[in-house]
């Protein structure tokens, strides 16, 4: 079975989005790692700026940005849906509603902060990778991913970790925040090292039968 250019692209970007949204719903609960505490997230988030990276690399930046563009209304969809759920009055049947809103509740602020931080740190990426694509003349991607990637995860972290979490008890003032984000960035950026053979795998797969099936 051969699968076409535009169902690639349809099938990276249901990806996406997918792992975007659940290292926001899920990403509340705090995991620990090698003895350092992370959100479950973690798993999850990185997948988008290895999609990104793979994409920009076959199909440039255009398009790149308009799967970012689309991750982000989706984000927002998601935003307004859980507004509405958590303020819903519940059904007499229903006796976890505390519970419920307690949760989803939390994840609110959380989008919030993946939204910001989300659309700043891609715009980043999708810059930087161009840049290096540039500098290099279109080779070492393993660079150039890892390049853009380190910087923009930094920058998603920082922004996610003050917007979500600073002062939401007096612990988490501005060091505190620094202890979390600096072993929460390593993680990423070893994320990032171990998914760049599937960079080239992906951008192998994208480039397949391209031309004919484009």
């Amino acid at each position: 079975m051969t699968i076409s250019t535009p169902q690639k692209l349809s099938i990276l970007s249901s990806i996406f989005v997918a792992a975007l949204i659940a290292a926001n719903l899920l990403g509340t609960k705090i995991t620990t790692i090698l003895g350092i505490s992370v959100s479950v997230g973690i798993f999850a988030y990185p997948i988008t700026f290895l999609i990104t990276d793979a994409i920009e690399e076959v199909f440039g930046t255009k398009t790149a940005k308009n799967l970012m563009y689309g991750a982000l209304s989706a984000q927002i969809l998601v935003l307004v849906i859980v507004l509405i759920a958590i303020k819903l009055p519940p059904a007499t049947r229903f006796e976890m509603n505390e519970a419920y809103v307690s949760i989803f509740s939390n994840s609110i602020r959380i989008i919030i902060a993946s939204l910001v931080a989300f659309f700043i740190s891609q715009t980043h990426d999708i810059w930087a990778f161009n840049f290096w694509k540039k500098q290099t003349n279109g080779k070492y991607l393993w660079l150039r991913n890892n390049l853009s990637t380190a910087i923009s995860q930094f920058v998603d972290t920082v922004l996610f970790m003050f917007i979500a979490f600073y002062q939401i008890t007096p612990k988490f003032d501005v060091a505190f925040l620094f202890s979390l984000i600096i072993p929460y960035w390593l993680f990423k950026i070893a994320f990032a090292v171990i998914d760049t053979p599937l960079v080239y795998g992906l951008v192998y797969w994208l480039k397949k039968d391209k031309d004919s099936n484009a």
